[in-house]
């Protein structure tokens, strides 16, 4: 039997790791960390950090790196694109199964290190499934994490919904696609390429925007879209070209949060 832990670990700061986190590294056998290319090195090194600062000496836990699959990200219409990351859903999980069956042949706890938290757009419990559905004997622990919208809210010190109201959480593919969601009066977008904000009418809309939140290259920018925006897609572009690579979210609102 394996047994499969999704662990969140928040945004990378060590602070936001739970003790349960803690708890599920150390009871790891293996723990696998993905490569995702020279320009997403920071994420894997902040992986590394986590399991060298959180697992207890003696260390036993063998620690196994390896490519991640990529994705086709040429696909624009939606059933492409869903069709895509179908496709890389399953290269995903065949690496997971070699790697599962070169390192526990006889079984034992697989620990995986998922940014944020694993029900929060994110993917490793549609992959894990696939290997219960190949007829994989897999027993999945799921350890919560501290989300990305959780620190954007802490850090510009504001609640997460208007009073009395409904948060849609969407991506910036439907925001672009779709526009404002229906009946809502918060929308919280994850996943954004860049700048989906910029097809709203930018009249009454105010924006809490957060990138590389929890680290220590987090930078913050709130105000009305109308004068944030310009300034919101500015940073954006210079930080990516600096780093390489940017994760960012923002939440957006037509009425005061507080």
């Amino acid at each position: 039997m394996i047994t499969l832990s999704l662990i969140g670990i928040g945004t990378g700061n060590l602070d936001h790791v739970t003790l349960a986190a803690v708890r599920a590294l150390n009871n790891a056998d293996v723990i696998l960390l993905p490569r995702k290319g020279d320009a997403k090195s920071d994420l894997l090194d902040l992986r590394r950090l986590l399991c060298e600062r959180l697992l207890e000496a003696p260390v036993t836990t063998n620690i196994v790196e390896f490519d991640l699959p990529s994705r086709d990200d040429g696909r624009d219409d939606r059933n492409d694109y869903l069709g895509a990351v179908d496709d890389w859903h399953a290269a995903i999980a065949s690496v997971w199964a070699q790697l599962i069956d070169q390192h526990l042949p006889n079984g034992g706890r697989v620990g995986m290190l998922v940014w944020g938290d694993p029900s929060l757009f994110d993917s490793s419990l549609r992959i894990t499934q696939r290997l219960s559905a190949a007829g994989r004997a897999v027993e999945v622990d799921v350890v919560p994490g501290i989300t990305s919208l959780q620190v954007l809210t802490a850090e510009h010190r504001i609640p997460l919904n208007a009073l009395a109201e409904p948060i849609q959480i969407t991506t910036g593919r439907r925001l672009r696609e779709r526009g404002w969601p229906n009946d809502a009066a918060t929308v919280a977008v994850m996943l954004d390429s860049g700048g989906a904000f910029t097809t709203l009418p930018p009249e009454d809309i105010y924006i809490w925007w957060g990138a590389y939140l929890g680290m220590e290259k987090q930078c913050l920018i709130k105000g009305w879209l109308s004068d944030a925006s310009g300034e919101i897609i500015q940073r954006r572009a210079r930080l990516r070209e600096q780093h390489g690579w940017i994760m960012d979210i923002y939440l957006l609102a037509k009425q005061p949060l507080i």
